[in-house]
């Protein structure tokens, strides 16, 4: 059974040692959801990479010839990974209430990794050089904007709605633009797609804060554990697209 303190039982205790205890607890718990996020996007990286630096690649994008000479395409395993992260975000999610700790563990490794061969395709369209400079400018972006997040005193909630309403035009112009192929459509995409996700990222971040308070979930307990799994998807989900958003307005195409 889950414990989760409850103060009120404790009516002798100051005040200021019970804040100091939930802060404590905030603290480790809001740990451990970047550990899940960090751990995610670090496996991520490694499947992306030794996809698109050995044999393996041949597998997702097997050389083929064209008329203008031999070229890279997608083969059925590369259209597989693209939508199984789909498919796992859609297990995850409807089953939030029925997923045991353990599972919802096992499925987020599998998403990320999913996640990975879904991404070596970016190797293919970008330099190495601009790859890495983009990252590490989405991990500068990301921690600001979780900063500030965590730390603001203003009530973000009221973002929600603008900002799932921004996320959704932003996934119904892209559709769009997959058969109009407009660049200039492509770039104000993916500059509103940064605007989106940096705000989703403060309001998470938010989020899961106010979350642990209202329900002071208790360290090491089986519905903190697996909750901590499901808001390090959140905020991992917000880095991704971040990144591949950024990548598309400040990446360097390769040429080869």
């Amino acid at each position: 059974m889950a414990y989760s303190p409850d103060f009120r039982a404790y009516p002798a205790a100051p005040s200021a040692t019970a804040s100091a205890v939930l802060d404590a607890g905030l603290r480790a718990y809001m740990l451990r959801v970047y550990n899940w996020m960090a751990s995610g996007l670090l496996v991520t990286g490694v499947i992306a990479t030794l996809i698109a630096h050995t044999s393996a690649m041949n597998l997702f994008y097997p050389l083929v010839q064209t008329p203008y000479g031999m070229a890279r395409t997608a083969g059925p395993l590369a259209m597989i990974s693209i939508f199984a992260p789909l498919a796992f975000v859609l297990v995850l999610s409807l089953g939030v209430n029925k997923l045991s700790r353990s599972t919802a563990q096992t499925l987020y490794w599998l998403f990320c990794a999913a996640m990975g061969a879904s991404l070596t395709n970016i190797f293919l369209i970008y330099t190495s050089t601009s790859i890495v400079r983009v990252f590490f400018i989405t991990a500068g972006t990301f921690a600001a904007m979780s900063i500030y997040g965590y730390t603001t005193k203003a009530d973000l909630s009221r973002w929600g709605s603008f900002l799932m309403m921004g996320l959704i035009g932003v996934i119904l112009a892209s559709v769009v633009n997959m058969f109009m192929h407009s660049t200039a459509m492509q770039f104000i995409i993916s500059l509103a797609g940064v605007l989106v996700f940096t705000g989703l990222t403060a309001y998470d971040t938010q989020r899961i804060k106010a979350t642990y308070i209202q329900y002071a979930y208790a360290e090491g307990t089986e519905q903190a554990a697996k909750r901590s799994v499901y808001d390090a998807l959140s905020l991992y989900l917000n880095f991704i697209n971040l990144f591949m958003l950024l990548l598309q307005l400040l990446g360097t195409t390769n040429r080869r």
